[in-house]
């Protein structure tokens, strides 16, 4: 059975570019892999494959929704160090639910067999709404991540996202393997404090620290990982990729969050910086 992780996080905040480096990381030390996007804009899989691969709904489309008429070539592409991409995709805007193309996406599996072909499966999960097709993930997966920057609002995101992996875990195995933290900017005297502050309060961890690098900016405008790319600091930007990856595919820390409510969180943020 696959090692299943759901990736999390407030939009915008580099859920796709942390995802794609970590599913490459995972790939180089052996592990087969295949990575999910599940945001409408379906660009998660952008820095593996270097294209708009095409999206599930948009196959479904074509066959009229027959999902035994879809062969896993279809929505399938192999990109880099041997990962596989998949890309959910969703409807027009203001035409319908892209919680629903997820969960639909989530059934497509389970009818390829996916579930047993693959020692990681990486859902990267649109993160700033929780409905119950975004959700769905949560219902196979294994570990819960939630990637977050040193802000008010991405940490605001994390706390409803807790309570989602709180929720589900009372009904299925998942649990939260830790927070991610992104664009850490050390050399500006930015730090982690916020987080810390939020990951001691509901009973979870920072599971790895990605910095605030431009070689990821350019990665990610490439379409390629971090681990094709040449440039000074390479070495620390790929680093935290590497020991998460290790520490993942072994057997990582692991715990359900207690998250606070939303009116707390403002009480009590003043105190974790």
């Amino acid at each position: 059975m696959s090692l299943i992780l759901a990736v999390y996080g407030k939009g915008g905040i580099g859920k796709s570019t942390t995802s794609a480096n970590l599913s490459a990381a995972m790939a180089l030390k052996g592990a087969k892999v295949l990575q999910i996007g599940c945001d409408p804009k379906h660009d998660s899989t952008f820095p593996l494959t270097g294209i708009l691969q095409p999206t599930v709904i948009d196959t479904l489309s074509e066959v009229d929704f027959h999902i035994e008429d879809v062969e896993q070539e279809d929505v399938i592409v192999t990109g880099f160090a041997g990962v596989d991409a998949l890309e959910s995709g969703g409807p027009p805007a203001g035409s319908g639910c892209g919680g629903y193309v997820v969960g639909e996406t989530v059934k497509l599996l389970k009818e390829f067999g996916l579930y047993h072909k693959y020692d990681v499966i990486l859902f990267d999960v649109l993160g700033d709404v929780v409905c119950g097709g975004f959700s769905a993930p949560l219902n196979y997966a294994d570990y819960g991540i939630i990637i977050a920057c040193n802000d008010f609002d991405s940490i605001f995101a994390a706390n409803r996202l807790c309570l989602a992996i709180a929720q589900k875990s009372v009904r299925h195995k998942v649990k939260m393997a830790g927070v991610i933290a992104n664009r850490v900017d050390y050399a500006n005297g930015g730090g982690t404090s916020l987080l810390e502050g939020f990951a001691d309060t509901v009973g979870t961890r920072i599971l790895g620290c990605v910095p605030y690098h431009d070689l990821i900016r350019r990665s990610r405008l490439a379409g390629k990982t971090l681990f094709e790319m040449e440039g000074e600091g390479k070495e620390d930007c790929v680093k935290p990729f590497n020991d998460m990856a290790e520490e993942l595919l072994a057997t990582p820390e692991a715990s359900v969050p207690n998250p606070i409510s939303d009116r707390d969180i403002f009480n009590v943020i003043g105190g974790w910086r």
